[in-house]
């Protein structure tokens, strides 16, 4: 897998045990999981236990959620990326799912839209997947946003979890 992907502000990486501060500021506060689920990490080794298992997936799977770092600081700001899902969401099994999820002083900055386009890119040019998919809570307005200027379309609204999620697709234009 190449690693890392740069774009104009960001460097994108594989996660590292030391990016686990950064993940715990991100993941302990509950404005960031208002639509993941309520459910805000309480100490840093679940953190840390996060990154192992994402660390796992890379070696399983040759792909993940990576970290995204402003160029400029070399400073985590949270993690982007696509993940193959194995369980069953939506009535679909074993797909490439792109997310992302920002410490909240970093929301509204573009950061969302420049590092998932990196990885659409990297779907599409590297992997030659031909179907990349994502979900989000349905009133979160923000992420849909972003996900419809990356070019997802809008399929269908889900339960999961006990929350309404709505579904998203983007087809490989080089594989129609």
């Amino acid at each position: 897998m190449k690693n890392p992907i740069e774009t104009d502000r960001l460097v994108l990486r594989e996660l590292q045990l030391s990016d686990a501060e950064g993940m715990f500021e991100l993941d302990s506060n509950p404005n960031v999981h208002l639509f993941v689920g309520n459910r805000p990490v309480k100490q840093i080794e679940e953190s840390v236990e996060y990154i192992k298992i994402v660390q796992k997936q890379y070696a399983a799977f040759g792909i993940g959620r990576w970290a995204v770092v402003l160029k400029e600081t070399n400073e985590f700001i949270g993690w982007s990326g696509i993940k193959y899902i194995t369980d069953e969401i939506n009535n679909y099994k074993n797909f490439y799912e792109l997310g992302y999820r920002f410490i909240e002083k970093y929301w509204g900055k573009g950061y969302a839209s420049e590092a998932g386009k990196a990885f659409v890119d990297y779907a599409f040019n590297e992997m030659k997947v031909e179907m990349l998919y994502a979900y989000a809570d349905a009133g979160n307005e923000n992420s849909r946003k972003i996900l419809e200027k990356l070019g997802f379309h809008f399929v269908n609204s889900f339960q999961y979890d006990e929350e309404l999620e709505v579904w998203y697709e983007l087809k490989n234009p080089d594989l129609l």
